[in-house]
């Protein structure tokens, strides 16, 4: 059998099995198998087609990386893009005033924030700004 064909049968394989999995990982790699296909048709040697596959390989997880990076919940500057940025809490007890932390209920369960900007009394409505942990950073003013 030609070489082209085994590594048209290897890539279409890897493409099959990605479908199960979900990862896009061995689409890479079922895609650069393929890449070397072509490499084989059009009559290069092994080492070639090697290549071919390794560098189609590498820029398609690097490319992977990237985007799941950004949708994963980073941004390109690297901070987390919660879903809990914007939700209302209410402070129930102040831990340190002077320094702004708090007791807050969010979710039915008690968060420790830290209170930027006006500080009150509690039952106060504030927004979550950021999440760090388990430590929520709150404000009175929806961001």
């Amino acid at each position: 059998m030609d070489m082209s064909l085994w590594w048209a049968i290897a890539g279409i394989l890897l493409i099959i099995v990605e479908m199960l999995t979900g990862t896009f990982y061995l689409l890479v790699l079922g895609i650069a198998a393929l890449g070397a296909a072509a490499a084989a048709w059009f009559g290069y040697s092994f080492w070639v087609q090697a290549v071919v596959t390794a560098a189609l390989a590498i820029v398609g997880v690097i490319l992977i990386r990237r985007s799941s990076a950004k949708v994963g919940g980073k941004s390109a500057q690297g901070t987390t893009q919660s879903l809990d940025i914007g939700q209302p809490v209410t402070v129930e007890s102040w831990i340190s005033e002077v320094d702004g932390i708090a007791r807050v209920k969010y979710r039915n369960a008690q968060w420790e924030a830290h209170v930027v900007g006006e500080r009150a009394p509690g039952g106060k409505l504030f927004y979550i700004r950021a999440v760090d942990g388990n430590t929520l950073t709150v404000s009175a003013q929806r961001p």
